[in-house]
């Protein structure tokens, strides 16, 4: 049913669509919405086009209201269009094991064994995401279209913004980084990250004279910022020895960058240690600068001034740095090594200040990095969650923080904590899709709360087109014991094979079902087919129905009948005589087809043996009496020529037969 749609909708997902000439609607379907336009008439009322959406899911939908003509277009708006992007299916189906495997991990493990486990987990994330974004980037050069290579290069931003967002998490959340390490793990952030600089380094010491090149300088101080110094003194080597006169100015600044302490990831020394080694080279580092030493080189004067952790100096270098989480993490280097993780929100903020300057505001990724410096993680779920397109990131980001134990105490108003909320979200978009949805299963088996609900609704909404699809349904669905969706499931497919008329798979699909009716359904379908025929089809299955026959009496009549012939076929007939006498007796046997039996008793009433005795010749002449008497249509009956034949030669048959065997019998008695 449509409903009315204001700004709940941005405007860019319904392009050239006018709220404020026209009133949106939209019909919601299981993994998406269509949306429309409603046609206003004269008389003040308006015609929806929600009807034309659910036949007509693209395309456009023209008509006209009471009004003057117009036209109307049907959008269809997916709930997560990331999946239908060939490219990222590596994201999906990769990350999908990682996800398995740390569900499957040893909770046993403590410490920090545990922790190392959970951070290699995170780098095995953060490697799938960037083997994705080549992939994407390749895709892109290779593009010819410019509307799709746009695509592809949008999608690179955004899974570079992914990883750049895992990365800190991983350092904060994960390793959970302390005092001095923390810087460490930083700088190798920022020079993951930070790349735009790299085409400029190559093209300096790619040329004849590294030290002549105009960006020469400008090379150093990147490796100066990034904390990378013995790449920094080797480019001030190539300067030393092209130009003698600075050789001593190189000698000091050389021996301060060597001899700069930096943080130890092993604890070999302790933060007072660091502290106090720190404090005597930034001394001397001062008293370098104030001395004029570097005075008759800017470049030099200016690197020390770096070293000092001088922000000004620092800032005059903001087009190298491209961006202020750089800045903070050069600051930090220079001025605050040995910063403690708490401390890091007020340097964040200070630092993103100093660098946009009021020039510009944030954007949405500096509001995240932000929520990220200040351990707000609940906030940065949010904020990505608004931001990305897609469920991916937040999901397993909170499954893998859930894991470290950092999202326990939150639940959500509805009774859901965030991370299961977060993995039905994104397990319900992969089953909209036609081959993904199986990995949305192991999502919802991993949901205590309500992925069993969730896996029930979803999983009865997938278009079953192909017999081995259902199949694979079928499986999960009893993998779980799920069994009114294993019912409703061969139900469907049982229906289908009968519109198609392939009784043989109704039927096993009815079986499985345990559906009794439908399996008598299709029982009388086979004996009329047979009727008309004169043969079965599908003997395979009506030979191997085993215990299944006795799901409905039609079933078990439809095997034994089968029985009968097989037995008559391999001539054993007094066991054809009984079973065909049983089967007329208990009642199991349709009254319509009991003609049917008794035309099959005359070749074994002919038989030069003796099959049917003195009391099973007259059951089946009460059995015949009982049809000719009780037949409703008894005049219709009585004027068909063939069916009145067929009684007469009955009844002269089991006439000759009982002739034969009293005569047989008395001749026994009399011997």
């Amino acid at each position: 049913r449509a409903a009315p749609l204001t700004n709940t909708v941005p405007s860019q997902v319904v392009p050239g669509a006018d709220p404020s000439a026209r009133q949106l609607c939209f019909a919601w379907g299981p993994a998406e919405v269509l949306v429309c336009e409603t046609l206003f008439g004269r008389a003040g009322g308006f015609r929806s086009r929600a009807g034309a959406a659910a036949r007509a899911l693209t395309g456009s939908v023209a008509g006209t209201g009471d009004g003057a003509p117009s036209s109307s277009h049907v959008f269809v708006v997916r709930r997560d269009q990331d999946i239908y992007i060939q490219t990222l299916r590596k994201l999906f189906n990769e990350s999908h094991g990682i996800f398995l495997g740390l569900q499957r991990s040893e909770e046993e493990l403590a410490g920090k064994s545990r922790k190392a486990q959970l951070v290699q987990v995170s780098k095995n994330y953060r490697s799938v995401i960037r083997a994705c974004m080549e992939d994407m980037h390749q895709a892109a050069i290779a593009a010819r279209d410019p509307a799709l290579q746009g695509q592809y290069s949008t999608q690179v931003s955004i899974l570079s913004a992914m990883e750049l967002i895992w990365n800190l998490c991983e350092i904060l959340f994960v390793e959970a980084a302390t005092a001095g390490p923390l810087v460490l793990r930083l700088l190798d952030w920022v020079r993951l990250h930070v790349c735009d600089v790299d085409s400029m380094v190559r093209e300096v010491l790619s040329s004849e004279s590294p030290s002549k090149h105009k960006l020469f300088w400008n090379v150093v101080d990147v490796f100066v910022l990034q904390g990378r110094m013995d790449e920094a003194r080797h480019l001030l080597s190539k300067e030393a020895s092209a130009n003698p006169t600075s050789m001593n100015m190189y000698k000091i600044l050389d021996d301060l960058m060597k001899k700069m302490p930096v943080p130890s990831l092993g604890n070999t020394q302790t933060l007072t240690e660091l502290e106090l080694k720190w404090q005597h080279w930034h001394e001397e580092c001062q008293r370098y600068l104030q001395d004029g030493t570097f005075a008759s080189n800017p470049h030099m004067e200016s690197i020390c001034k770096i070293l000092l952790g001088d922000e000004d100096a620092i800032l005059e270098k903001k087009e190298l740095m491209t961006t202020w989480y750089h800045f903070l993490v050069t600051r930090l280097l220079y001025s605050h090594p040995t910063v403690k993780p708490m401390e890091l929100r007020f340097y964040a903020q200070s630092s993103m200040d100093l660098f946009l300057g009021g020039q510009s505001s944030p954007e949405p990724l500096d509001m995240i990095l932000m929520a990220a410096f200040e351990f707000e993680m609940h906030q940065v779920i949010k904020e990505c969650s608004i931001v990305l397109s897609n469920w991916w990131f937040v999901a397993h980001l909170s499954d893998l923080l859930d894991h470290c134990k950092l999202l326990q105490s939150h639940n959500l108003y509805f009774g859901s904590n965030m991370r299961e909320f977060l993995l039905l979200e994104y397990a319900s978009g992969l089953f909209s899709h036609h081959s993904l949805w199986q990995l949305g299963v192991d999502y919802f088996d991993h949901c205590p709360e309500y992925g069993r609900v969730y896996l029930e609704l979803h999983i009865e909404r997938i278009p079953l087109s192909t017999e081995q699809k259902a199949l694979k349904v079928l499986r999960i669905c009893e993998q779980r014991q799920m069994h009114e969706q294993v019912r409703s499931i061969c139900k469907i497919m049982a229906m289908k094979a009968l519109r198609n008329n392939r009784l043989g798979s109704a039927l096993s699909w009815s079986i499985r079902a345990k559906d009794a009716a439908f399996a008598t359904l299709i029982s009388d379908r086979f004996l009329k087919d047979y009727c008309e025929r004169g043969c079965f089809s599908d003997l395979d299955l009506i030979d191997n129905l085993g215990p299944s026959m006795l799901l409905s009496d039609r079933l078990t009549f439809l095997g034994k009948y089968r029985e009968f012939h097989r037995l008559y076929g391999e001539k054993r007939f007094l066991e054809a005589a009984r079973l065909l006498l049983t089967l007329m007796t208990a009642h199991i046997a349709p009254c319509s087809f009991w003609m049917t039996l008794l035309t099959d008793a005359l070749p074994l009433l002919e038989q030069k043996e003796v099959i049917f005795s003195a009391e099973q010749t007259y059951e089946l002449m009460r059995c015949l009496e009982d049809l000719t008497a009780g037949n409703p249509d008894k005049q219709k009956f009585q004027d068909d020529d063939v069916e009145t034949t067929k009684v007469e030669m009955l009844r002269l048959a089991l006439a000759r037969n009982l002739a034969r065997v009293i005569v047989k019998e008395g001749t026994v008695e009399g011997s």
